[in-house]
C-alpha cells in the first residue's frame, strides 16, 4: 500500500524591507499550525522596532481560527530580526530552533561583549530541536532536518511534502546561501543541500529569501526537481569541489548583511531585544571592527 504524504497548507508573507518570506504552515486535518521565520520590523536610522509584518501573520491566524503550536526559526538569522516572542505573546506557541544554536551564541557573545550571565546554552528558546528530530503539527509529522553550512546551526523543516529550507537554498536562478559566516563551511553546505535534493522530486521547497533575480517577480516556492535541474550553484551536475570553488569565490565579494548587528543580538535571544543593564531600556551594541 502506498503511504499518503500530507500536503500542508502553506501561506507566505513577504517582507520587502528584508526580502524575507515568513510562513504559516497549517495541518489540513485540523486548525493546528506552525509559524516559520517571522520578521520584526526595524528602522536602523531611528533605532525603532515595530510589528507591521508580524501583525499580518497575527491577523491571518486569528481570522482563520488557527491554533499556533510552534514558532520556529530555521537558524539565527543575520539579515532580519525575529518576531518570535511578539508572536508568542499574541498567539501562544513554542519558540524553537536547532540545538547547535549554542555555537552561534558562544561566538557572538564575545563579539558583543556579553556579560558572564548571558546563557550560551540555547535556554532562551522554549525548545531546541536535535539533529533530525521528529515533531508534530496537529496530525502532521515533521522533521527538523539538520542542514548546516550557511551557519553551523541551520535546520530545514520537512513537513509532509513541503520543506522550509531557511537560507540553505534560493530559487534556481539565485543559487544558494553564503557560507562565510563564523562556523559556516561551503563543503558542509553542499552536503546539506544534497540531503534536501535527495528527497522525492515533487517535494515542494519554500525559500526564506528572494531578491527577484533579473527583475523577475518575487517567488518563494520551488521543487526538488527544479533545483536539481537548474539551480545555478548546485544544478546541472555540479559536484562538491566545483561548488566549493564557486561558493568561496562568490562569498569573497559579498558585504556583511545590512542588519547583521541588530539581528544577531536579537535572534540569539529568541527574538528578545537586549536591555541596558542600568536602566532596563531596549539597547543594542555596535562593536567596531569586529565583523
Amino acid at each position: 500500500m502506498t503511504k499518503t504524504i500530507t500536503h500542508p497548507q502553506v501561506t507566505g508573507f513577504f517582507d520587502p524591507a528584508t526580502h524575507t518570506i515568513s510562513y504559516v504552515v497549517k495541518d489540513p486535518d485540523s486548525l493546528a499550525c506552525a509559524i516559520i521565520d517571522s520578521v520584526m520590523d526595524f528602522d536602523y536610522a531611528s533605532g525603532r522596532i515595530s510589528y507591521h509584518s508580524a501583525d499580518q501573520i497575527v491577523a491571518f491566524v486569528q481570522s482563520q481560527g488557527l491554533q499556533v503550536q510552534w514558532i520556529i526559526d530555521t537558524h539565527v538569522h543575520a539579515d532580519h530580526l525575529s518576531a518570535a516572542q511578539y508572536l508568542k505573546g499574541q498567539l501562544g506557541g513554542v519558540v524553537a530552533i536547532g540545538d547547535q544554536t549554542f555555537l552561534i551564541q558562544k561566538t557572538f557573545a564575545r563579539v558583543f561583549g556579553e556579560s558572564s550571565d548571558f546563557p550560551t546554552d540555547g535556554s532562551q528558546f522554549d525548545h531546541l530541536f536535535g539533529p533530525d528530530e521528529t515533531y508534530q503539527i496537529g496530525s502532521m509529522n515533521a522533521v527538523a532536518l539538520s542542514t548546516p553550512g550557511h551557519t553551523p546551526a541551520c535546520s530545514s523543516h520537512v513537513i509532509g511534502d513541503a520543506v522550509f529550507v531557511g537560507d540553505t537554498l534560493f530559487m534556481p536562478d539565485s543559487g544558494t546561501a553564503r557560507a562565510d559566516f563564523p562556523g559556516g563551511d561551503a563543503r558542509t553546505l553542499y552536503r546539506s543541500i544534497m540531503r534536501i535534493l535527495s528527497l522525492p522530486a515533487d517535494t515542494r521547497l519554500f525559500m526564506c529569501h528572494d531578491y527577484g533575480a533579473g527583475e523577475r517577480p518575487i517567488k518563494w516556492e520551488s521543487s526538488v526537481a527544479q533545483e536539481r535541474a537548474s539551480n545555478i550553484h548546485v544544478g546541472h551536475g555540479i559536484d562538491e569541489d566545483q561548488f566549493v570553488e564557486l561558493r568561496q569565490a562568490r562569498d569573497a565579494t559579498l558585504k556583511m548583511p545590512a542588519l547583521i548587528i541588530p539581528s544577531i543580538q536579537v535572534n540569539m535571544r529568541a527574538g528578545r531585544v537586549p536591555t541596558d543593564p542600568v536602566n532596563g531600556r531596549p539597547f543594542l551594541k555596535l562593536p567596531i571592527n569586529a565583523l
